[in-house]
């Protein structure tokens, strides 16, 4: 972690986009132990590597919603699904969803698009695909109207939030907290978008901790570690990094130190079961666990381009699933995490 400034240290307002001071970890009952939360960043189909624009997105996987939600449901998992404007506007994805909410087996939270999102007052460009680097009224009416949507679609406020794209802007918490949000889970721990325009996440850390000096609101960080003999380097690698672009895959190569995302999509299973012992041994509370939804049928990632491979998704979280039980992590969901986080 990077060390606090001199402005910082005295006590001035730090910005979301800054690695937090050790003294924001949250803490959370004792009988909490050590939990995992499933994420879904439950999305439109849209070509990853075109252009952003407007239309042209597609929402054929939302059927196979149906079979994600009794998947979980068998392995005792409550889904977080985190919508964006296209997903809350889809009859179908209302039906699945909304009746997993009013179950009480899924949960449903905030994903902002912007380009695909009303209103539609910018330029469709990488740089506004962030949606903190919008002007802060534009940012706001992009989000009330999403969230106040989803209100309306799943019958309760939604209390989570991720940016799409991890795209959080200095202005952001302030947003949220008005609104009623009391989690963020925006945060990619150990990755840098500033090179397209986005935030740099690669010094924060992996643990939950509170986003602003009243404790309002809560960060989840996306889960992801560092493995190998040099893990506990991660920060000076990173920025040797900088200067040598490819030392990263050469100390993945050799085994050294490898990043590890707890995400099926490019991530195998034995992989994901190092990052998992990382995290564990690191003894962070919750493991936040990630993926997108147009990878539950074939051709709408990069991940994901045969049915095949949709087994595959299935299978890697039976049997992460299966070695998180077997290291008696249980599922959690977000409201047993607020209501086990000490203020």
């Amino acid at each position: 972690m990077q060390p606090l400034s001199e402005s910082a240290a005295a006590g001035e307002a730090r910005s979301i986009l800054d690695p937090p001071a050790q003294s924001a970890r949250a803490k959370f009952a004792d009988d909490f132990g050590q939990r995992a939360l499933l994420t879904v960043d439950t999305e439109e189909e849209f070509d990853w590597e075109a252009p952003f624009c407007r239309d042209g997105f597609g929402l054929e996987h939302i059927p196979e919603l149906r079979r994600f939600q009794q998947f979980c449901e068998r392995l005792g998992i409550i889904p977080l699904y985190l919508v964006d404007w296209p997903i809350v506007n889809s009859p179908a994805a209302a039906e699945i969803i909304g009746d997993a909410v009013k179950h009480g087996t899924a949960e449903v939270g905030v994903q902002l698009h912007p380009w695909v999102n009303p209103p539609f007052d910018e330029e469709v460009s990488a740089h506004n695909s962030y949606a903190g680097n919008l002007p802060p009224a534009l940012e706001a009416a992009k989000f009330m109207q999403l969230r106040d949507r989803i209100e309306v679609v799943f019958g309760a406020p939604p209390l989570i939030y991720r940016a799409g794209r991890y795209g959080l802007g200095p202005q952001t918490p302030g947003l949220l907290k008005s609104a009623g949000i009391a989690v963020d889970t925006s945060v990619r721990s150990l990755f840098d978008y500033s090179g397209q325009h986005g935030p740099d996440y690669s010094a924060h850390p992996l643990w939950p901790y509170w986003a602003d000096a009243e404790r309002q609101l809560l960060e989840l960080p996306v889960t992801s570690a560092y493995w190998g003999m040099l893990r506990r380097q991660g920060g000076m690698v990173r920025r040797l990094q900088e200067r040598f672009p490819s030392l990263g895959r050469i100390l993945s190569r050799l085994g050294m130190m490898e990043r590890i995302a707890l995400t099926p999509e490019g991530v195998s299973v034995e992989e994901a079961i190092r990052g998992i012992d990382m995290v564990l041994d690191d003894d962070v509370p919750v493991l936040t666990l990630s993926f997108h939804s147009p990878s539950l049928a074939p051709g709408h990632t990069p991940y994901v381009e045969t049915p095949a491979e949709v087994e595959g998704i299935y299978d890697w979280f039976e049997r992460v699933y299966a070695y998180l039980d077997h290291r008696n992590i249980p599922s959690t969901s977000v409201a047993e995490i607020m209501q086990n986080v000490i203020r």
